[in-house]
């Protein structure tokens, strides 16, 4: 009987507490998880017609591009393989003046937190710099963020190149752009290649100018 009652008056000083916070603290704030913010921005996103076209583009992006590139252990430096990857990256971010793209960069399991979360970002910084010396304007890179360890492709302890990776992404489009102003977003996503159109010219023998009919 007396286990009954205390457990009966541990639950009413615990709707006390609660109820007091409730009283003391702004609206909404007891039940408030984090996650308003990112709904509000999400529904703005969607209803301004952002949302959708920019995963329209990052899936036509993932589709025709090699997304990611990878690291020998401990190094940021970029190998062959990697460079190649990166100027497939470049010639399609040259297609699509009005996006903005994010790297982000990744570590395998061995060595720190804090020293993976460093090489991660100097990883991503590398790519970055990659793109710049192709031609993509550093104001389009949106914003490099490590991720360090925290997400392996593979889960282990040991050394996993598919986990020093580095990742491009979409991220949306350049506001000041004025396509992008006059709401044009799907003739942004479903655009044509120039190298595209180019590739199959070569292919029937023809060139651009004739298949448009110019000189």
């Amino acid at each position: 009987m007396k286990t009954i009652l205390s457990a009966v008056a541990l639950l009413s000083l615990t709707a006390c507490v609660d109820s007091y916070a409730a009283f003391t603290s702004e609206a909404g704030a007891t039940i408030d998880d984090g996650g308003f913010g990112n709904a509000t921005m999400n529904n703005t996103q969607v209803m301004n017609g952002d949302q959708p076209y920019v995963q329209g583009l990052a899936n036509r992006f993932n589709e025709e591009v090699k997304t990611t590139i990878t690291f020998a252990f401990n190094s940021a430096a970029l190998d062959a393989e990697a460079q190649a990857v990166l100027r497939q990256q470049a010639s399609w971010i040259k297609q699509f003046p009005e996006v903005r793209f994010r790297v982000y960069g990744h570590t395998d399991l061995v060595g720190s937190s804090a020293y993976n979360k460093r090489l991660g970002l100097a990883r991503a910084n590398a790519a970055v710099r990659f793109l710049i010396a192709q031609g993509i304007s550093r104001s389009r890179l949106e914003a490099v963020v490590s991720y360090g360890e925290t997400q392996p492709l593979i889960v282990t302890q040991g050394r996993e190149r598919q986990n020093r990776r580095t990742v491009t992404e979409v991220r949306g489009f350049v506001a000041n752009n004025p396509l992008v102003l006059d709401g044009k977003y799907a003739q942004i996503v479903y655009r044509d290649y120039v190298t595209s159109a180019q590739a199959q010219s070569t292919l029937t023998g023809t060139s651009l100018s004739e298949s448009s009919g110019g000189e």
